[in-house]
């Protein structure tokens, strides 16, 4: 049965982090920093709640810090996957 864990953006609109497991694998919906007040930003400097060495992918859904933001450091600490390509722009 999927598993869909909340990591980030619940109780608040910035941080978001979505952990969904299926199949054996582990895809990480966005990886973004906590914008706000100081206890909401005090949040990018804790431990992330997964170990990105176990995570098979990772999605963004738009560019935003909120949502991007701890890229780097999900990089830093572990996260191995294959790079991908970004979708491209619908044609008119």
């Amino acid at each position: 049965m999927p598993k869909l864990t909340f990591l980030g953006a619940a109780g608040t609109v910035t941080g978001s982090k979505y952990l969904v497991e299926a199949a054996g694998k582990r895809l990480l919906v966005d990886c973004g920093i906590f914008q706000g007040t100081p206890e909401l930003s005090d949040r990018n400097y804790k431990p992330l709640p997964t170990d990105p060495k176990t995570i098979d992918y990772a999605v963004l859904t738009h560019a935003h810090l909120d949502h991007t933001g701890l890229l780097p450091r999900l990089v830093r600490d572990g996260y191995r996957a294959a790079p991908s390509s970004p979708t491209l722009p619908p044609s008119n």
